[in-house]
């Protein structure tokens, strides 16, 4: 099948490199006039290049050895071969094009690796079955490569003889690309790591370890959105974060974790949105301003259950924890599937992924929120990256209360995404909160231990008494504040306060406040 001819030399906003010509998905969308965001544009150069692979912020760039004719077929097979993977555009191409050029196509080489794997594709991604026997008795081969992405144990299909190592289903689909970073992350074992990090210490220990680490989480999770903690909010939170991970990721069981987060529903409806969400601002006339739209409340359900499905495939196959809490957690957010509270249960799942799979030490929660807000910029570029890629094509009215209507079918942009960014984030904030966050909050309890256990031996006095003491002196400079001094702890002898500065400063000597 001819590809129809396009000159543009503009591509999706990008000007396409000079001598070079587009092919694979960015080919077929310009010529097809498809309506999908190619994040990764290929283009093969007109000249020979010594790197044969150059990748830009923005493209792609192939050597001329790679040229393609210019069909349909010869530019999926490019693609299948030589780009990421990218389900959302497999899929609106395999939509733009008659059954019967891919059946043609099929039938002329049934057994070919690469044509069948674009077979399973289209049958799988457009629920259509081709009119075209079953392969027979050829070799299996894997649908993605194990040495390019993370992929789960994998079922064949023997209609195909391709084993769909996919980490999802055709309702919900995250792909996660092998880079070195994520590589590197995987073979530090940062989950045995912190199992080390806690058996130094006492149970004792471990307990108030575990108690100052999810209240510095919850107190951070609240603060990447701005807002207030109030008491019964923060105990919320906090009942939500110690029971994750405790039952399978359900529909009923995200709606309870909800439900503990939100509690009396004032101002909300329990249950999945009946109604359109963005995220962003709106005018002084309450006009909206979406920076992000979530899906449409008809395909909650659907989207939702897939993304149970995928987060249960990922689980039996074993895939890395916080690669399955990437997947999951990211996935939600884009979603956006409840009226409130889908950045706090977002993070939630980080947590139930990863007490699910057992990577981190029993009743421990690592503080990833708290690292979360400290790189916010790099959080919400994150999102924004993959979501702001999504706003061209997603179709909207303003309504008269303020909110959004949106006016085509966008179930598809929320089914399929490259979750690789979002992985690579997550680890960072997992390994800084393992390797800094958790020994400095360690360090600063066995400090705190030992200053207690000695003002305690010094100068008989209430545990309440003692510890506000040392949380003066070290907001003073460990010298007791005169104020206080003459008020709280106005029944100690000048002696005695000398005495317990000096216990404070050298127990927390060469400590990083």
């Amino acid at each position: 099948m001819k590809l129809p001819l396009n000159n543009s030399r503009l591509f999706q906003e990008k000007t396409v490199p000079v001598d070079a010509t587009l092919s694979g998905m960015a080919a077929l969308v310009q010529a097809l006039d498809i309506e999908a965001p190619v994040r990764h544009p290929a283009c093969i150069s007109l000249r020979r290049m010594k790197q044969g692979v150059i990748e830009t912020d923005e493209w792609q760039i192939f050597d001329s050895k790679y040229a393609v004719a210019d069909t349909v077929q010869a530019h999926l097979v490019f693609a299948v071969r030589h780009e990421h993977i990218d389900l959302l555009v497999l899929k609106r191409i395999f939509q733009a094009l008659p059954a019967v050029a891919l059946q043609s196509y099929v039938k002329s080489a049934p057994t070919g690796p690469v044509v069948r794997r674009i077979w399973f594709l289209y049958e799988f991604l457009t629920g259509i079955v081709l009119d075209v026997p079953n392969s027979g008795t050829v070799s299996n081969v894997d649908l993605l490569n194990p040495e390019q992405y993370f992929v789960a144990a994998g079922v064949v299909s023997a209609r195909h003889r391709v084993r769909n190592n996919l980490l999802g289903t055709s309702q919900f689909c995250p792909t996660i690309r092998r880079t070195k970073k994520l590589d590197e992350f995987i073979s530090k074992q940062l989950s045995a790591r912190a199992q080390s990090i806690f058996e130094k210490v006492s149970p004792v220990l471990i307990a108030r370890a575990a108690s100052f680490l999810l209240l510095a989480d919850t107190q951070a999770s609240f603060a990447i959105e701005g807002e207030r903690l109030p008491l019964n909010t923060s105990e919320r939170w906090l009942r939500a974060v110690q029971q994750v991970g405790k039952h399978q990721l359900s529909v009923d069981e995200l709606h309870r974790l909800h439900s503990i987060l939100l509690g009396a529903y004032r101002f909300s409806k329990p249950g999945f949105r009946d109604d359109h969400v963005f995220v962003g601002r709106r005018t002084t006339d309450s006009e909206p301003l979406p920076e992000f739209i979530g899906a449409r409340p008809q395909d909650l359900p659907n989207l939702v259950q897939g993304l149970i499905d995928a987060n249960a495939i990922m689980r039996e196959s074993s895939i890395d924890a916080v690669l399955q809490a990437a997947a999951t957690a990211f996935g939600f957010v884009f979603i956006h599937p409840y009226e409130d509270g889908n950045g706090r249960l977002h993070r939630c799942l980080i947590h139930h992924a990863m007490t699910e799979n057992r990577f981190t030490p029993a009743n421990i929660v690592f503080p990833v929120s708290s690292v979360m807000l400290k790189w916010v910029a790099a959080y919400r570029e994150v999102l924004e990256k993959h979501s702001g890629a999504l706003m061209p094509y997603i179709h909207w009215t303003p309504t008269m209360r303020g909110n959004v209507n949106v006016t085509n079918d966008t179930v598809d942009l929320y089914r399929f995404f490259d979750c690789t960014d979002a992985a690579e984030f997550l680890y960072s904030c997992v390994e800084e909160t393992i390797e800094r966050d958790v020994p400095h909050e360690l360090d600063y309890l066995q400090r705190h231990e030992k200053a207690m256990r000695l003002l305690m031996n010094t100068v008989e006095m209430p545990d309440r008494i003692a510890e506000d003491f040392i949380m003066f002196a070290r907001q003073n400079q460990w010298k007791l504040p005169k104020k206080r001094r003459q008020k709280e702890f106005e029944k100690l002898t000048d002696a005695e306060v000398l005495e317990l500065e000096a216990i404070v400063s050298d127990a927390f000597d060469g400590f990083a406040i």
